[in-house]
């Protein structure tokens, strides 16, 4: 269900934040201290965006996503449900940023490509991490604090470093994954266990 901010169903707006008038905000919802929400965006129900927010005009985001103070979300991002953003991680949408054209004439909106970014159910972006657009971060990923993610992030892939590289699974409750046997990978944490496929995609056991 989606409702404007304008109605307040259960969505709070701190008085110093900023929501466009054509934003729509899910039920339950909290936009607290100078976070913004541009024109166009959608926001699900019961998610929280900290201190400093900022998203762009026509954003996406799903349902019980927690954005943490200072992150910055550009247009062009697809936020889906249960989605974890660290404090300050930034959705970048421009792979070829300039301010000017050759001819030194200011860019506008017709002198660059949108790039988009697309993060899935479930995954977390660690505090200060970069996403460059065009990306995909996979179902229950993780992204660790300061990577600057350039390729793709498979489901339950946990990835580090500039540029992020893949340096193990984990489980949907965070934990790093441990090799059972070949083909089987299981949380030591919380006892699930999943199948590591041939091509290296892990799922539910």
């Amino acid at each position: 269900m989606w409702v404007t901010h304008m109605t307040r169903d259960r969505v709070y707006v701190h008085p110093t934040a900023f929501v466009a008038e054509d934003a729509v905000l899910g039920p339950g919802t909290k936009v607290w201290h100078a976070a913004q929400v541009r024109e166009g965006a959608r926001i699900g129900a019961e998610c929280i965006l900290g201190k400093g927010v900022y998203v762009g005009e026509g954003v996406t985001i799903g349902d019980r996503v927690k954005i943490q103070n200072g992150a910055s979300i550009f247009s062009g991002a697809f936020i889906e449900d249960g989605v974890f953003v660290g404090p300050h991680v930034i959705f970048t949408n421009d792979r070829f940023p300039r301010a000017i054209n050759a001819d030194g004439s200011l860019k506008s909106e017709d002198d660059w490509q949108l790039g988009k970014i697309l993060v899935r159910h479930g995954a977390s972006l660690g505090a200060g991490s970069v996403l460059i657009a065009g990306v995909t971060v996979g179902r229950w990923a993780l992204v660790a604090a300061g990577a600057v993610v350039v390729r793709a992030v498979p489901d339950h892939g946990l990835v580090a470093g500039n540029p992020a590289r893949l340096v193990g699974s984990v489980c949907v409750c965070a934990r790093r994954l441990r090799e059972e046997r070949e083909g089987m990978l299981v949380c030591d944490h919380c006892g699930r266990k999943y199948r590591c496929d041939a091509d290296g995609s892990v799922a539910l056991a």
